[in-house]
């Protein structure tokens, strides 16, 4: 351990897991001239997993924040700088000394086969964010790439070689809206024809004289971006099928009724989607393969013999699909407990990386916002999805009578290779019969 005290150091962003290489700053947790102590929380950051927590790895005095809020940083680049008033411990953290003898204790991030950080396309880093080489104790050269950043807006300058931006100049295109089909994103002298094509056939996209008032835009990363990545890669991957059935709920509202005015259920929050989450549990026992996955890899069906299921919850970071290990093992009780912890846990932000991988199958109920019914996407690496819609009183045949009766209808997307017409079909009705049936979910 080196006594430094005294020294400026500029804390660099840490790979926090799994080869990650940015993160947003979602909030600082200190100011300038603030005094810190070793393993106090000093920043916040979104990756695309999770949001975490970063500590000092040492105790100073704040002296600048590199990175703004709602900026995205490269692991590896410095986001504060602290003058140290107590010795440095700090395995595993990047830091550089900003004196005289230039020391670095650690490196940090994802490294390539030579031992090299990886270069990126320039991204909205922030405004401080483009860094110096500086060298590792293995005299390595650690280069970040140069980020186009406007000074005054945060916002990216468009990438883009400098005879481009002389064509978008005469042909009055502004650069920065455009979205660029070349390597790493940039823009290509096509991509700058047809914009001026655009402005010449009358649209108003491309303009650069555009009303700012008229439009806002929102930088895609974090949660939002693997998200949608994932998304695309499913629904361009893996065949949909997808099923339907209505249900006459009728029974399992009355079931649920009398459930809460039961001591043993007081304080859990037991909703239909918790008796969905128990029929899916047990109806999975007579057909495995809803829940198998397609390793294209090795070129093998894998079958769970287990289940984790996915509950996706719709959060202020956007659509999050945390899952229940194990939920086939749990009753009906234990079950509802852990949908509520785990959209709690997505909700405020606690949800780990853990949860938010590793799911088998899914549910996500779109009945809460009026809908009756959908198309779900499949998680990708999943196999079956169910949507739960709204539950509404409807006209029903009982018998050779017509009632009044709650009915939802279920819609089932599955793999198509990995489950035939015949087994999505079986395990959709299972379900089905199994919610007309609720005793079944509770006594099972």
């Amino acid at each position: 351990m080196a006594e430094l005290t005294g020294s400026i150091f500029e804390f660099r962003l840490p790979d926090v897991g799994e080869g990650l290489e940015d993160a947003e700053i979602v909030q600082w947790k200190v100011s300038v001239g603030q005094k810190i102590d070793v393993n106090q929380a000093i920043v916040e950051i979104e990756t695309a997993k999770a949001l975490v927590e970063l500590p000092s790895p040492f105790a100073g005095t704040v002296l600048e924040l590199l990175a703004p809020q709602g900026s995205l940083v490269r692991v590896g680049v410095p986001i504060i700088r602290i003058q140290l008033i107590a010795p440095l411990v700090a395995d595993g953290i990047a830091v550089k000394v900003v004196a005289e003898r230039t020391e670095i204790l650690v490196g940090s991030g994802p490294r390539n086969e030579e031992g090299e950080r990886r270069g990126r396309a320039p991204r909205n880093y922030g405004e401080n964010s483009p860094s110096r080489p500086s060298q590792t104790l293995n005299q390595s050269i650690l280069v970040v790439p140069t980020v186009a950043v406007a000074p005054s807006t945060n916002r990216i300058i468009a990438l883009a070689k400098p005879p481009v931006r002389k064509l978008a100049k005469d042909c009055g295109v502004d650069l920065n809206i455009l979205i660029g089909s070349g390597p790493e994103g940039s823009i290509t002298r096509d991509d700058v024809h047809l914009a001026a094509k655009n402005v010449l056939s009358g649209g108003d996209v491309f303009k650069s004289n555009a009303d700012p008032s008229r439009e806002s835009r929102t930088p895609i990363h974090g949660v939002q971006k693997v998200m949608a990545d994932a998304m695309v890669a499913s629904a361009f991957t893996a065949p949909h099928v997808t099923e339907f059935i209505s249900v006459d709920m009728s029974d399992a509202m009355n079931l649920l009724a009398q459930l809460r005015a039961q001591p043993d259920f007081a304080g859990i929050r037991i909703s239909p989607l918790a008796l969905l989450a128990r029929a899916m549990c047990l109806a999975v026992r007579q057909t495995p393969q809803v829940n198998s996955f397609w390793d294209a890899r090795a070129q093998e069906i894998v079958t769970k013999h287990y289940v984790n299921l996915g509950i996706a919850t719709a959060t202020e970071r956007g659509l999050l699909v945390p899952n229940i290990k194990d939920a086939g093992a749990l009753n009906f009780k234990d079950l509802a407990k852990a949908i509520e912890a785990v959209i709690d846990a997505a909700r405020n932000k606690r949800a780990q990386l853990s949860q938010l991988s590793g799911g088998t199958m899914s549910i996500t109920n779109i009945g809460v916002f009026g809908i009756d019914t959908g198309t779900p996407i499949l998680p990708p690496g999943e196999s079956a999805i169910i949507c739960l819609g709204a539950i509404v009183n409807r006209p029903w045949v009982v018998g050779s009578e017509i009632l009044i009766r709650q009915v939802t209808t279920l819609s089932l997307s599955f793999d198509h290779r990995l489950v035939d017409g015949a087994q999505g079909s079986k395990f959709l009705a299972d379900v089905a019969q199994l919610l007309r049936e609720p005793l079944q979910l509770i006594e099972q």
